[in-house]
Protein backbone atom coordinates (compact mmCIF):
# COMPACT_ATOMS: atom_id res chain seq x y z
CA UNK A 1 0.00 0.00 0.00
CA UNK A 2 1.25 3.60 -0.82
CA UNK A 3 2.10 5.89 2.04
CA UNK A 4 0.01 8.69 1.01
CA UNK A 5 -2.94 5.56 1.42
CA UNK A 6 -1.22 4.82 4.78
CA UNK A 7 -1.71 8.07 6.42
CA UNK A 8 -5.03 8.34 5.26
CA UNK A 9 -6.11 5.77 6.74
CA UNK A 10 -4.76 6.72 9.87
CA UNK A 11 -6.72 10.47 9.06
CA UNK A 12 -9.62 8.34 9.21
CA UNK A 13 -9.09 6.50 12.69
CA UNK A 14 -9.14 3.39 10.05
CA UNK A 15 -7.43 0.68 12.44
CA UNK A 16 -6.50 -0.85 8.90
CA UNK A 17 -3.58 1.88 8.71
CA UNK A 18 -1.53 -0.28 11.59
CA UNK A 19 -1.84 -3.54 10.30
CA UNK A 20 -0.34 -1.75 7.21
CA UNK A 21 2.17 0.11 8.31
CA UNK A 22 3.23 -2.90 10.05
CA UNK A 23 3.48 -4.92 6.76
CA UNK A 24 4.95 -2.16 5.27
CA UNK A 25 7.48 -1.03 7.76
CA UNK A 26 7.58 -3.57 10.15
CA UNK A 27 11.42 -4.72 9.67
CA UNK A 28 12.66 -1.51 9.34
CA UNK A 29 11.58 -0.62 12.47
CA UNK A 30 12.46 -3.64 14.11
CA UNK A 31 15.95 -3.47 12.23
CA UNK A 32 15.93 0.26 14.76
CA UNK A 33 15.18 -1.16 17.56
CA UNK A 34 17.34 -4.08 17.74
CA UNK A 35 20.26 -1.88 17.02
CA UNK A 36 19.27 0.26 20.09
CA UNK A 37 17.96 -2.96 22.16
CA UNK A 38 19.36 -6.35 21.41
CA UNK A 39 16.86 -8.22 22.85
CA UNK A 40 13.90 -9.74 21.17
CA UNK A 41 11.06 -9.10 23.38
CA UNK A 42 12.16 -5.75 24.05
CA UNK A 43 12.54 -5.11 19.91
CA UNK A 44 8.93 -6.33 19.50
CA UNK A 45 7.09 -3.99 22.34
CA UNK A 46 9.52 -0.88 20.83
CA UNK A 47 7.68 -1.55 17.32
CA UNK A 48 4.51 -2.25 19.32
CA UNK A 49 5.12 1.06 20.50
CA UNK A 50 5.84 2.80 17.58
CA UNK A 51 2.94 1.58 15.86
CA UNK A 52 0.27 3.19 19.54
CA UNK A 53 2.76 6.24 18.79
CA UNK A 54 2.08 6.62 14.77
CA UNK A 55 -1.60 5.97 15.86
CA UNK A 56 -1.36 9.15 18.26
CA UNK A 57 0.67 11.51 16.40
CA UNK A 58 -1.77 10.82 13.15
CA UNK A 59 -3.66 13.22 13.17
CA UNK A 60 -2.52 16.28 13.73
CA UNK A 61 0.80 15.45 12.14
CA UNK A 62 1.00 14.39 8.78
CA UNK A 63 4.20 13.62 7.98
CA UNK A 64 6.16 14.01 4.42
CA UNK A 65 7.89 10.59 4.65
CA UNK A 66 6.51 7.98 6.56
CA UNK A 67 9.10 5.58 6.53
CA UNK A 68 11.37 8.77 8.51
CA UNK A 69 8.41 9.60 10.83
CA UNK A 70 8.22 5.80 12.29
CA UNK A 71 12.11 5.55 12.10
CA UNK A 72 12.10 8.31 14.33
CA UNK A 73 9.77 7.08 16.63
CA UNK A 74 11.37 3.91 16.85
CA UNK A 75 14.46 4.94 17.70
CA UNK A 76 13.31 7.93 20.20
CA UNK A 77 11.03 4.98 21.94
CA UNK A 78 14.33 2.25 21.62
CA UNK A 79 16.61 4.92 23.21
CA UNK A 80 13.61 6.19 26.20
CA UNK A 81 13.44 2.19 26.62
CA UNK A 82 17.23 1.32 26.97
CA UNK A 83 17.66 4.66 29.20
CA UNK A 84 15.07 3.11 31.27
CA UNK A 85 16.19 -0.21 31.59
CA UNK A 86 20.01 1.16 31.55
CA UNK A 87 19.40 2.75 35.06
CA UNK A 88 17.82 -0.71 36.32
CA UNK A 89 20.39 -2.37 35.33
CA UNK A 90 23.82 -0.55 35.24
CA UNK A 91 25.35 -2.70 32.20
CA UNK A 92 26.55 -1.71 29.27
CA UNK A 93 26.28 -2.78 25.43
CA UNK A 94 26.84 -1.04 22.35
CA UNK A 95 24.22 1.40 22.64
CA UNK A 96 26.19 2.81 25.27
CA UNK A 97 29.35 3.43 23.53
CA UNK A 98 27.59 5.16 20.69
CA UNK A 99 25.83 7.36 23.54
CA UNK A 100 28.91 8.31 25.36
CA UNK A 101 30.81 8.93 21.61
CA UNK A 102 28.44 11.45 20.67
CA UNK A 103 28.00 12.58 24.47
CA UNK A 104 31.98 14.68 23.92
CA UNK A 105 30.83 16.56 20.94
CA UNK A 106 27.15 17.67 22.09
CA UNK A 107 26.51 17.67 25.70
CA UNK A 108 22.86 17.05 27.30
CA UNK A 109 23.08 20.47 29.27
CA UNK A 110 19.62 22.24 30.12
CA UNK A 111 20.41 24.82 27.54
CA UNK A 112 20.36 22.94 24.52
CA UNK A 113 16.94 21.43 25.48
CA UNK A 114 15.33 24.59 24.18
CA UNK A 115 13.39 24.41 21.20
CA UNK A 116 15.04 26.49 19.69
CA UNK A 117 18.21 25.83 20.25
CA UNK A 118 17.72 21.77 19.05
CA UNK A 119 16.58 23.17 16.24
CA UNK A 120 19.73 25.37 15.12
CA UNK A 121 21.85 22.49 16.52
CA UNK A 122 19.85 19.77 14.34
CA UNK A 123 19.99 22.24 11.30
CA UNK A 124 23.98 22.64 11.51
CA UNK A 125 24.43 18.46 11.92
CA UNK A 126 22.86 18.60 8.65
CA UNK A 127 24.68 21.40 6.94
CA UNK A 128 27.90 18.97 8.31
CA UNK A 129 26.66 16.33 7.29
CA UNK A 130 25.61 17.09 3.67
CA UNK A 131 29.26 18.49 3.45
CA UNK A 132 30.63 14.97 3.43
CA UNK A 133 30.93 12.51 0.97
CA UNK A 134 28.49 9.97 0.61
CA UNK A 135 30.55 6.84 2.56
CA UNK A 136 31.84 8.86 5.54
CA UNK A 137 28.30 10.31 5.87
CA UNK A 138 26.42 6.83 5.88
CA UNK A 139 29.49 5.56 7.83
CA UNK A 140 28.18 8.37 10.50
CA UNK A 141 24.44 7.45 10.58
CA UNK A 142 25.13 4.16 10.56
CA UNK A 143 27.03 4.75 13.43
CA UNK A 144 25.25 7.19 15.72
CA UNK A 145 21.54 6.84 13.91
CA UNK A 146 21.56 3.50 13.84
CA UNK A 147 23.74 2.43 16.63
CA UNK A 148 25.70 0.02 14.33
CA UNK A 149 28.95 -1.70 16.07
CA UNK A 150 32.19 -0.55 14.61
CA UNK A 151 32.36 -4.34 12.88
CA UNK A 152 29.49 -4.14 11.64
CA UNK A 153 30.30 -0.64 9.22
CA UNK A 154 33.82 -2.69 8.85
CA UNK A 155 32.25 -5.26 7.20
CA UNK A 156 29.77 -3.47 5.48
CA UNK A 157 32.33 -0.95 3.82
CA UNK A 158 34.84 -3.83 3.30
CA UNK A 159 36.87 -2.09 6.17
CA UNK A 160 39.71 -2.94 8.96
CA UNK A 161 37.80 -1.90 12.37
CA UNK A 162 40.76 0.49 13.41
CA UNK A 163 39.80 2.35 9.87
CA UNK A 164 36.75 2.83 11.24
CA UNK A 165 36.92 3.78 14.64
CA UNK A 166 39.71 6.48 13.03
CA UNK A 167 37.32 7.65 10.58
CA UNK A 168 34.62 8.13 13.33
CA UNK A 169 36.78 9.90 15.58
CA UNK A 170 37.49 12.36 12.93
CA UNK A 171 34.11 12.77 12.04
CA UNK A 172 33.35 13.66 15.89
CA UNK A 173 36.48 15.84 15.84
CA UNK A 174 35.39 17.83 12.80
CA UNK A 175 31.49 17.86 14.04
CA UNK A 176 32.90 19.41 17.32
CA UNK A 177 35.21 22.38 15.70
CA UNK A 178 31.93 22.75 13.19
CA UNK A 179 29.62 23.06 16.30
CA UNK A 180 32.43 25.29 18.23
CA UNK A 181 32.80 27.44 14.85
CA UNK A 182 28.91 28.39 15.11
CA UNK A 183 28.56 29.36 18.57
CA UNK A 184 27.74 26.41 20.10
CA UNK A 185 29.15 25.79 23.52
CA UNK A 186 30.60 21.70 23.96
Amino acid sequence: MEDEKIIELYWQRDERAIAATAGKYGPYCTAIARSILHSPRDEEECVSDTWLAAWNAMPPHRPNILSAFLGRLTRNLAFNRYTRDRAAKRGGAETELVLDELAEVVSGTEDTHSEVERQELARELNVFLNALSAKKRAIFLQRYWYAHSVGEIAARWGMKETAVSMTLHRLRRDLRQHLTERGFAL
